[in-house]
């Protein structure tokens, strides 16, 4: 009889390892968390290269705002640059006059009558643009080749862009480069040309040139944004993604106004995905957080590929139904490159060696 109840005994133990419950239940792929993206400054999205449910990394640029760009507006020398990136262009403005002072090629002025002109009829109708040679009445050495830029009913205007002269002098301005009295149109002093004054509207984002640079008609000097940066610093027009995962939405569009601070795009991290389930009260005997499980997902279920997950929680607030109570379970899982947010799973517990069929005790 001894050796019947050991074996008995065996059987039943054998019989526990067997019936080793294992449970299986549906969720959707979904995100753990979400990542915000804020824009660091405002203005007009001039480009938005990606869309909702396309995958970036965190160097992908979601936005980039428009800038206002100054050019140069003749040749020259930029003599002065006042403030840097992040700063109020019309606040260095207020400071210092403008955002930066450039020289032209033309470093003197002369500013002219017909007064003392040779009087011949001639030579008291003088024409802008035209070409004249100035000598200077009191260092007999100091002339050269100018031009007329503007002409008024009893004078005219003398811009000089070759020689070095002594500003203040008187100069005597002739029509023949042999400068005979007979030629002479007129007189006038020499002035220093005032240094243009260059400024602009919004944050500055970058500065094109260096005091000291020669610059072309037409040339990039700096750039400017609407709006302006976190704590005076520029942190650049292009806002970045900043962490590798699933644009969930987007609330910038090409041509639209961008509020600084405003959430211009939210992400789904990748490296946050999880299946949220409903499981049934009845099975939450079988699951515990920590848990090993197998995920497998629809799409590729028939192909045998299947990730291992784990329980990561198990929440304690359930769902009434008709015919059962359910509670949400979440299972993280490593996905793949294939992995897309709302794909179905099915997740099944493992059998556990050594785990046996609970039962009752009694006499």
């Amino acid at each position: 009889m001894k050796r019947i109840a050991c074996l008995l005994l065996v059987l039943c133990m054998a019989a526990g390892t067997a019936l080793a419950d294992t449970i299986s239940f549906s969720g959707k792929v979904e995100a753990r968390t979400t990542k915000e993206i804020y824009a660091p400054v405002g203005g007009v999205a001039e480009e938005v290269p990606v869309k909702a449910g396309e995958t970036v990394t965190a160097d992908t640029v979601i936005a980039r705002i428009r800038t206002t760009k100054v050019y140069a507006t003749e040749n020259g020398t930029i003599t002065a640059v006042y403030g840097q990136p992040g700063d109020d262009a019309e606040t260095v403005a207020a400071d210092y006059g403008a955002v930066m002072y450039m020289e032209g090629e033309a470093l003197f002025t002369i500013s002219a009558s017909t007064k003392k002109a040779y009087e011949a009829k001639e030579n008291y109708i003088v024409h802008s643009g035209e070409t004249v040679y100035i000598a200077s009445r009191n260092h007999n050495m100091n002339r050269g080749p100018a031009t007329v830029t503007a002409v008024t009913e009893d004078g005219f205007t003398v811009r000089v862009t070759e020689g070095e002269y002594y500003v203040g002098d008187s100069f005597d301005i002739f029509r023949s480069s042999e400068y005979t009295n007979a030629s002479r149109i007129g007189r006038g002093t020499l002035a220093r040309v005032t240094p243009t004054a260059i400024t602009g509207t919004g944050s500055i984002v970058r500065y094109a040139v260096r005091a000291g640079e020669k610059v072309k008609r037409g040339q990039l000097l700096f750039e400017t944004v609407e709006g302006g940066f976190d704590g005076l610093e520029m942190t650049g027009t292009e806002i970045l993604a900043g962490v590798d995962g699933t644009v969930a939405s987007l609330n910038v569009e090409q041509g639209g106004s961008v509020t600084k601070d405003s959430v211009a795009a939210v992400i789904y991290p990748r490296d946050a995905v999880w299946v949220a389930a409903e499981v049934a009260e009845t099975d939450l005997n079988d699951l515990q957080v920590g848990q090993k499980v197998k995920v497998e997902l629809d799409w590729n279920q028939d192909q045998g590929i299947s990730y291992e997950g784990q329980v990561e929680m198990i929440s304690h607030l359930g769902t009434v139904g008709e015919e059962s109570t359910t509670f949400p379970v979440y299972i993280s899982f490593q996905p793949d490159e294939n992995t897309r947010f709302g794909m179905t799973a099915l997740v099944s517990t493992l059998e556990e060696e050594g785990k046996t069929a609970s039962s009752g005790t009694g006499e």
